[in-house]
């Protein structure tokens, strides 16, 4: 790689995905004949209908991995606006380093991993595979967090809350039209961030912290289990969607046992789908796969699929199935945000 100033690396953006320009409907249809990751993602498809119209079925999103950064953060603000997810648990990085960050008016590069990551990092560019982000402006990002948090009254917040005072922020100063953190606001869907420090977030409420020792905003993330799983109580029968797995994939299967625990009963989730490139053999797979998660009561074998492929290759696909058929539009929003 030769000596370049960081204008002339990051000079393409990422262009977002937008399924509703886009029908898959044929496609999938196609593919739902053939083998392989083809039929696994017809199939995931059809169980994505099943969701949106089981009229009892309360949708969750998982989201971990940079979908959001490499080009599907439109398919996630599309699914919000389009009622076809009622709660989301995610990565930090997800929402705050991704959406949150495009949000403020800065974008993600076309990149390549064949590079000089020395190089990069003199001219302050973070890489995430074959994608790009000025390290500054993510500073930027930080600051906003701490900003925010320096406004709030000071005691512990669930995730979900302090997301929600995130989304109230951009309806005054956001400066991109489109925004997971804003239309969920909007549509007062729950966002939760188990694992919300690690991101752009982290360093912000720690700079908020340093500067209000004795009296400061923290995150709460017993009360982003307790909240979701009040949110299953309330749903009952419910469909996953998962992109990747870890710590949003295994949050939201232990919905079903935090309930038992407290004495409720709840069905284990009716539907689910997870697009992932893990491995099984390791006993891994992002937590297990939903049969091995069958085992521990959190979900039902009926209507499951994994979709072993790269999501931002099949999500835009099963999303866009589901858009063009319009089931959407008969669902009901249950504006879970507002149980709190």
């Amino acid at each position: 790689m030769k000596k370049m100033t960081k204008k002339e690396i990051l000079k393409e953006t990422i262009q977002h995905i937008d399924i509703k320009k886009i029908d898959s409907t044929a496609l999938i249809d196609a593919m739902r004949h053939m083998s392989f990751a083809s039929r696994e993602t017809s199939n995931a498809s059809d169980i994505f209908m099943r969701m949106l119209r089981d009229k009892k079925c309360s949708i969750i999103l998982t989201i971990a991995g940079s979908t959001s950064a490499a080009g599907c953060m439109q398919v996630y603000v599309d699914m919000v606006k389009c009622n076809m997810v009622d709660a989301i648990v995610s990565t930090g990085a997800s929402i705050v380093d991704m959406d949150f960050f495009e949000a403020l008016g800065y974008k993600h590069y076309k990149g390549s991993p064949y590079v000089d990551d020395k190089q990069l990092r003199d001219l302050y560019i973070d890489r995430i595979y074959d994608t790009f982000i000025d390290e500054e402006e993510l500073q930027h990002c930080d600051a906003t967090i701490e900003k925010i948090a320096d406004s709030l009254e000071p005691r512990p917040y669930s995730s979900r809350e302090f997301i929600k005072e995130m989304g109230r922020y951009l309806t005054k100063n956001s400066k991109k039209k489109d925004s997971l953190v804003q239309a969920a606001f909007e549509h007062h869907v729950p966002i939760f961030c188990p694992a919300f420090s690690d991101s752009s977030a982290g360093f912000g409420l720690v700079k908020h912290q340093v500067a209000h020792p004795k009296k400061h905003v923290t995150i709460d993330s017993v009360a982003d289990f307790r909240e979701l799983t009040e949110i299953k109580i309330k749903a009952q029968d419910t469909g996953i969607l998962m992109i990747g797995g870890g710590v949003p994939k295994n949050f939201t299967q232990d919905t079903v046992i935090c309930a038992e625990v407290l004495g409720y009963e709840v069905p284990m989730h009716k539907y689910a789908i997870q697009i992932t490139v893990a491995d099984v053999r390791d006993g891994a797979c992002s937590s297990s796969t939903l049969k091995e998660a069958s085992s521990w009561g959190k979900v039902d074998t009926t209507y499951e699929q994994m979709v072993y492929a790269e999501a931002t290759t099949v999500l835009p696909l099963i999303i866009s199935y589901a858009y063009h058929s319009g089931a959407w539009k008969m669902r009901k929003p249950r504006e879970y945000a507002n149980i709190f």
